[in-house]
């Protein structure tokens, strides 16, 4: 018996790196497998129809059930065929883990719309189409009185949460996805759906192409499989967690803390500008912050 047997989960970016690593992993734990990917390269271009079926065959020759889908995330009503592909084919959809993912790195002065609205496209603007089309389909199961727990699982970056030079677009994207997550938390409970979000670290084809980062990423701490039991857990029908934010890689998972106010300084009356200025030097510049880079620099030193 697996943690997810008879779960039914739709994989974006199922085909190569974390992705395909989770859809290994939640069929061998007896999940029914949704592979979706357009087989692009790492900046969204071009496409390869047979790697979303090299996975699903994969799966269905260790004795699971995948099937492959080549939708885009990017087509809203492409996302809603997807949902639709894993209906068709095991009669439910019980989980979705948005994964697709692209890169096009560039300094903020040298960035291109171009470059800004592909990589939002598929980061923010595919996480939105996928889940809205789940969760349009897990409301109306739950107003028949067919409800099930239900997961809705995100990918965040810690370039999102803590941001990172070059990745003006892919930041922007992954902060949003992970506010779109504690949102859909909130709206989607009712329905029965833990709605909760991974930052990976790990050595897939995206992050190779960060500088300075495959030789951290060396180790087999680093290896992209290591992500993917928190997946598994997440997606599990009796997962505790919703509305969270996990980092997750080099054999560690830590939770986010979320935005808190910790400093504040009161005024009775209304202020003025040099009063303000004048207050907000007791106000601290900065905050200590721990990072995914830095796990990795600490694991990567005791190795």
């Amino acid at each position: 018996m697996g943690a997810l047997d008879g779960r039914i989960c739709l994989i974006t970016g199922g085909a190569n790196g974390i992705g395909r690593e989770h859809a290994l992993l939640m069929a061998a734990e007896g999940a029914h497998i949704v592979v979706n990917d357009l087989g692009g390269t790492a900046d969204g271009s071009g496409g390869d129809a047979s790697a979303a079926q090299l996975v699903a065959d994969e799966i269905v020759a260790a004795g699971g059930a995948a099937i492959a889908n080549t939708e885009s995330v990017t087509d809203f009503d492409g996302a809603a065929r997807m949902v639709e592909a894993a209906i068709e084919a095991f009669g439910d959809l019980h989980v979705v883990v948005n994964n697709a993912g692209i890169l096009r790195d560039r300094m903020l002065v040298s960035m291109t719309e171009a470059d800004f609205d592909a990589v939002v496209g598929v980061h923010m603007k595919g996480t939105f189409n996928v889940s809205h089309h789940a969760a349009s389909y897990w409301r109306e199961q739950h107003k028949m009185d067919r409800s099930a727990p239900r997961a809705l699982i995100n990918t965040t970056s810690g370039a999102g949460l803590h941001g990172n030079l070059g990745q003006t677009n892919y930041a922007a994207a992954k902060a949003g996805i992970a506010a779109m997550t504690i949102v859909n938390g909130f709206e989607l409970a009712r329905y029965g759906v833990k709605s909760n979000c991974i930052a990976p670290v790990a050595r897939t084809r995206l992050t190779l192409q960060t500088p300075g980062i495959g030789e951290l990423m060396k180790s087999s701490a680093f290896d992209p499989e290591n992500v993917s039991p928190l997946v598994a857990v997440l997606a599990a029908a009796d997962c505790p967690f919703n509305g969270q934010v996990f980092s997750a890689g080099g054999g560690m998972i830590g939770m986010y803390a979320g935005w808190s106010i910790t400093e504040v300084i009161e005024n009775q009356d209304r202020w003025t500008v040099e009063g303000l200025m004048e207050d907000m030097k007791a106000l601290p510049k900065s905050f200590p912050t721990v990072t995914p880079m830095q796990q990795i620099a600490e694991i990567a030193k005791g190795n």
